[in-house]
């Protein structure tokens, strides 16, 4: 009988053949979701830390010029004119190089296309507002160096040195590029807003990683 009993128990014992296996548990990360724009750990970033750095400084370069302009244009300095104009000239000299930079940068490490799940008509209207964007602001200064070349006027840059005329002195036409000059400058601010206002858009109404993607990559 007891070994009927024992028989019936059917025990394992460590080494017997009948071992109980657990069921596998499968570990792997989880799938996001189609549509899901959140990266995972793994993912690449969409814009690399120095993108992002270039991005701002320039952004803060432009939401300085813009108003400065609009003050020296209309004399609303009063005594710090003068200083004024020397500032705008100054940062506008200072975007040169750095748009030129994240040009060279953007062409060496470019950045993740937009996700997937974005209309083509917006797709189109990014790229269009960027690389206007980019030109203008290559554009505008050049006029300003034109303008302030022929009205002979000096670009004192910080106080660091100053830049070489590179037109012959001619008021009249110093008066005519600094009337484009304005222009540009109307254009880039209106562009901007577009962006800006693109850039909300998309984190505030469809919530995506749009803007956020220039914030933490």
């Amino acid at each position: 009988m007891a070994d009927a009993t024992c028989a019936g128990r059917k025990v394992d014992h460590p080494g017997s053949p009948m071992t109980v296996q657990a069921p596998a548990m499968d570990l792997a990360a989880p799938r996001s979701a189609p549509g899901d724009s959140t990266p995972s750990a793994t993912a690449p970033a969409a814009y690399t830390i120095t993108a992002r750095v270039l991005h701002w400084i320039t952004a803060i370069l432009i939401l300085c010029m813009i108003p400065l302009g609009l003050v020296i244009a209309n004399d609303w300095g009063g005594s710090l004119q003068d200083s004024l104009y020397d500032l705008h000239r100054s940062i506008g000299a200072l975007v040169i190089p750095v748009v030129l930079l994240r040009l060279v940068y953007r062409r060496v490490s470019p950045p993740l296309p937009l996700p997937d799940d974005i209309p083509a008509i917006q797709r189109l209207a990014a790229h269009v507002t960027h690389w206007c964007l980019y030109a203008l602001l290559l554009l505008q200064p050049m006029v300003g160096w034109i303008a302030t070349s022929a009205y002979r006027a000096p670009i004192n840059v910080f106080g660091w040195f100053e830049l070489p005329p590179i037109w012959p002195e001619n008021r009249a036409f110093s008066e005519q590029m600094f009337g484009i000059h304005g222009l540009i400058g109307a254009l880039i601010a209106a562009l901007a807003a577009v962006h800006i206002g693109g850039a909300l858009f998309h984190h505030f109404v469809r919530k995506d990683r749009v803007l956020m993607r220039m914030i933490t990559g």
